[in-house]
């Protein structure tokens, strides 16, 4: 029977495409918009938008969401990467959901804002979600913050003008910078493999 996998719906999140990459992995994903639907086997926390108004609109899921994940794996997409950080300056200070420590800051001004296309990934550990992706693949990533975090976090790093911490993990909470579910084969590999975490942990 195929792994469930909920797609958290807060408002925010980038979900058709999400959702339209784990069904073609064989996974049966669901989404989730109220706190009794997370009678699921994973979950992926996608998001598009401002740090303050995700956190604001993931409040209701927040206390039921990190009961889960201290069993169940978690994959983080993009903002919702981010929000799995301590907290964010973005447009003031707020505090995130603290999963992983670490702090989200927005690239330098001299660099173009957003950072908007494919780019490279170096790896820095071995890690089940890397399998069978090629060190150096790219990825596609739309965003203008980077979370600032312990290397003992970081699976990979990619150049910006500065390297940051693309893509993250602590125990089997996982967050991803770049968009895995529109980075062609390799982002296919990387849900692939998350989801092959997520049945190991059945």
């Amino acid at each position: 029977m195929p792994v469930r996998i909920g797609i958290i719906d807060y408002g925010m999140g980038n979900l058709k495409s999400v959702y339209k990459a784990l069904r073609f992995l064989k996974t049966n994903p669901i989404f989730i918009n109220k706190e009794e639907g997370f009678d699921c086997d994973g979950f992926v926390l996608p998001g598009v938008g401002a740090f303050e108004d995700g956190m604001r609109n993931l409040t209701p899921f927040i206390k039921v969401l990190k009961k889960e994940v201290e069993t169940k794996p978690i994959l983080g997409i993009c903002l919702g990467m981010q929000m799995l950080f301590s907290d964010s300056e973005e447009n003031g200070f707020f505090k995130g959901l603290n999963l992983i420590p670490g702090s989200v800051r927005k690239l330098p001004d001299s660099l173009k804002v957003p950072h908007m296309g494919w780019n490279s990934i170096e790896f820095l550990s071995d890690d089940p979600i890397l399998t069978e992706i090629k060190n150096g693949s790219y990825f596609y990533f739309v965003h203008s913050y980077i979370p600032f975090c312990n290397l003992n976090y970081s699976l990979g790093e990619t150049e910006y003008g500065i390297k940051f911490p693309s893509i993250v993990a602590k125990e089997y909470i996982y967050g991803t910078q770049f968009h895995p579910e529109k980075s062609g084969e390799s982002g296919l590999k990387l849900l692939r493999n998350y989801i092959h975490i997520v049945e190991d942990t059945l």
